[in-house]
């Protein structure tokens, strides 16, 4: 196995919100490289932190990267969707800190195995948890037209979603597409022979979207800070580190209904809902990466970080 590293992006900052708790209970939903986590264990003294991540090969290098610290960390190899439920079998009733980085780490970009990368010949995966039955081959060979075609116009933002759905259909048609390099070249040959050529790989918002897909990376983000709200302790910040519009999107509305309180229509003149906010926005808008990170981190270019605080 490749070594599992992951730049932690806008770790400064981040951790800055968190305001951490020196006997505080943390959690770090994306353990990843363990980045963000080593900074919160440097933080507590005789706190805890719960570290959840999908990916098995992460949490067994981050043990190895977290050596000393294991009176102070649980590792959950899991799906931060069930967030709430691991805490109250852990018997933890709140928290004072949560983290998400939601982007994929450098390791599964980087490791062709994972399949992630239109750049290298791999089986078609993109799987974060190996033990998940969803792959991207099963996306690209069994997904009926209309349906392929939304996750990549959807997910993928890809203005050429027909186009490029009529020739995987297409290619489907005569033998399965069994490689990330072959379901490239398929996407290639949907652009003119101009815009082959021209700017960032023309595959590269479709294997976004089919990645999305495999994952199931958008519809968790409502539901699970749904449950880091209700879980946090008054005064807890949550922090999510986003790399796509969409996820952006998810966090910046959570945020808001949660932050708005009441429900009721405008046109009403008095509040019948008895809605309330629970939280406060620490950051109206999302902090980006500087110069300094960027230069290090060119990933970092489309990093955004929202935060709020429990009421």
């Amino acid at each position: 196995m490749n070594e599992f590293y992951h730049y932690s992006v806008l770790l400064k900052e981040s951790i800055t919100l968190l305001n951490i708790k020196p006997d505080g209970v943390y959690v770090d939903l994306t353990l990843g490289g363990g980045g963000h986590s080593l900074e919160i264990l440097k933080h507590i003294g005789s706190g805890r932190l719960i570290a959840f991540d999908r990916d098995s090969d992460a949490i067994a290098a981050s043990k190895k990267r977290l050596t000393g610290y294991e009176d102070k960390i649980t590792y959950i190899n899991d799906n931060f969707i069930n967030f709430a439920s691991t805490l109250d079998y852990l018997g933890i009733k709140g928290v004072d800190g949560v983290i998400a980085d939601l982007g994929v780490s450098s390791f599964q970009l980087d490791t062709p195995s994972r399949g992630f990368s239109y750049h290298a010949e791999a089986p078609l995966d993109m799987r974060m948890s190996k033990t998940d039955p969803l792959t991207a081959r099963d996306v690209v060979n069994n997904y009926p037209a209309d349906k392929l075609k939304h996750i990549i116009y959807e997910y993928g933002e890809e203005n050429a979603a027909d186009r490029i759905t009529r020739a995987i259909i297409n290619a489907r048609g005569v033998s399965p597409i069994e490689t990330t390099t072959q379901l490239a070249e398929i996407i290639k040959s949907a652009f003119p022979p101009k815009a082959r050529f021209e700017g960032k790989h023309p595959a590269r918002r479709t294997f976004q979207a089919i990645r999305i897909e495999v994952n199931n990376e958008l519809e968790i983000i409502p539901q699970t800070l749904n449950s880091v709200i209700e879980k946090l302790n008054s005064g807890g910040v949550v922090a999510v580190i986003s790399f796509h519009s969409l996820e952006d999107r998810a966090v910046k509305e959570t945020f808001k209904r949660f932050s708005n309180g009441c429900t009721c229509p405008r046109e009403f003149p008095v509040c019948v809902c008895g809605f309330k906010p629970s939280i406060e926005i620490l950051t109206k808008k999302p902090i980006t990466a500087d110069s300094c990170e960027l230069d290090e981190n060119l990933r970092s270019r489309s990093a955004k970080l929202r935060a709020a605080k429990k009421l």
